[in-house]
């Protein structure tokens, strides 16, 4: 018996991440649940109730916005003028959220965005993000912002890094720049 060509092997895939797994699977169960929790809600009541309940949620979300914003921008506005950098962090972006997530039709949503509008909540979800944060920016490349300066380098084919410097020489000023012909053999740019 004769063999062919050996069958080529492809190479092993990245094993997916459970984020990338289990992310739709959650949106999913949300939108089920969500949809599920007005349709209860509209059985109990009426579609009218439902309706301007999701109304009320988009309207107090947009104005939760829009005071966020407003406060994001009078403190970047108050540093700029003092010359400084801008606060750490006031909650604008927490609330933005809350808000955003008001304006997202659903009851889930609308109790998710009203407990990020409570400040002892704000406080703390604040600060684990910025822990998760920190500790992930130290984990991923060891320095910081310098260190990413530094690793970026020009790079041959071959791998092997190549450092250096553009020198321009700049041709002596004989004190006649008029329409002389220049040595460069090189055509302008521009005809």
């Amino acid at each position: 018996m004769t063999t062919g060509a050996p069958t080529p092997t492809r190479p092993a895939r990245p094993k997916r991440s459970r984020l990338r797994t289990f992310l739709p699977l959650g949106v999913a169960a949300w939108l089920v649940l969500e949809i599920w929790l007005l349709t209860v809600v509209a059985g109990a009541s009426s579609g009218l109730t439902v309706f301007l309940l999701l109304l009320a949620g988009f309207v107090a979300g947009s104005a939760v916005i829009k005071k966020a914003g407003r406060r994001a921008f009078q403190n970047l506005n108050e540093a700029l003028q003092r010359g400084g950098t801008p606060q750490k962090s006031s909650g604008n972006g927490l609330m933005m959220l809350g808000g955003l997530l008001l304006m997202i039709p659903g009851l889930v949503s609308d109790a998710m965005g009203l407990l990020l509008l409570v400040p002892p909540v704000q406080r703390g979800l604040g600060r684990l993000t910025e822990r998760t944060l920190d500790r992930t920016l130290r984990g991923a490349a060891p320095g910081g912002l310098g260190d990413a300066f530094q690793q970026a380098r020009i790079h041959r084919p071959d791998g092997k890094v190549v450092q250096g410097e553009v020198v321009r020489e700049e041709p002596e000023d004989d004190g006649d720049r008029g329409d002389a012909p220049h040595d460069d053999p090189r055509p302008p740019l521009t005809r």
